[in-house]
């Protein structure tokens, strides 16, 4: 069950409305996450809403909408630990023809960033992030229901309880509306793996 009373702000945000079926933020110019890798800047300003869990094995769910238009406008779902190990999964609008669906990864000060180009028209998506243990599993959909994986990726610091939720940032000299609404915590989505055993440690 996900329950927007639990929800905490890291670094909140001038302009923002919750409610318990859609909650609404309005960015801030130069608010990002990212660190180190390849620009060597270190960006650690953007609101986060977040809930606590000791769940082990969980899925969550959301479906984003914005209004972004300017280069790296983005808003979307986040497990953000510290500063230096997060995750993230967003759209980034680019400019008026294309935008990259991707995802960041960051373990122990250093980022990554996975990345496909779609349509600048795309204006909602979908994401479900899925916790088993310390790995991670985000998918993405555009209805809802046929959800397809973006990345796998192992949290080194991601023992115990961890946070979760949405954010919304935007780079540079930006300001746009991000809507969030069907919000949900469920059992696990992510299938326990069926296929190669582990290998004995």
């Amino acid at each position: 069950m996900f329950d927007v009373n639990n929800l905490e702000w890291t670094r909140e945000p001038d302009h923002y409305d919750i409610k318990d079926e859609k909650i609404e933020i309005v960015t801030q110019p130069h608010t990002d996450l990212w660190q180190r890798t390849y620009y060597r800047f270190r960006n650690d300003n953007a609101p986060l809403l977040q809930m606590r869990t000791s769940d082990k094995f969980f899925s969550f769910t959301v479906k984003t909408e914005f209004e972004s238009k300017r280069r790296f406008d983005q808003c979307g779902i986040v497990m953000y630990l510290n500063s230096d190990n997060w995750l993230k999964a967003s759209i980034e609008y680019e400019n008026d023809k294309f935008q990259h669906l991707g995802s960041v990864v960051t373990n122990h000060g250093y980022s990554d960033w996975a990345t496909t180009v779609i349509d600048a028209s795309v204006k909602s998506m979908w994401y479900r992030l899925s916790r088993r243990e310390d790995d991670f599993c985000i998918e993405c959909s555009e209805d809802g229901y046929s959800f397809s994986q973006m990345r796998i990726c192992h949290m080194w610091d991601a023992v115990g309880d961890i946070s979760f939720g949405i954010y919304a940032c935007s780079p540079e000299d930006s300001s746009f509306k991000a809507v969030f609404t069907h919000m949900d915590m469920t059992e696990c989505k992510w299938q326990a793996h069926d296929g190669q055993q582990p290998d004995k440690e």
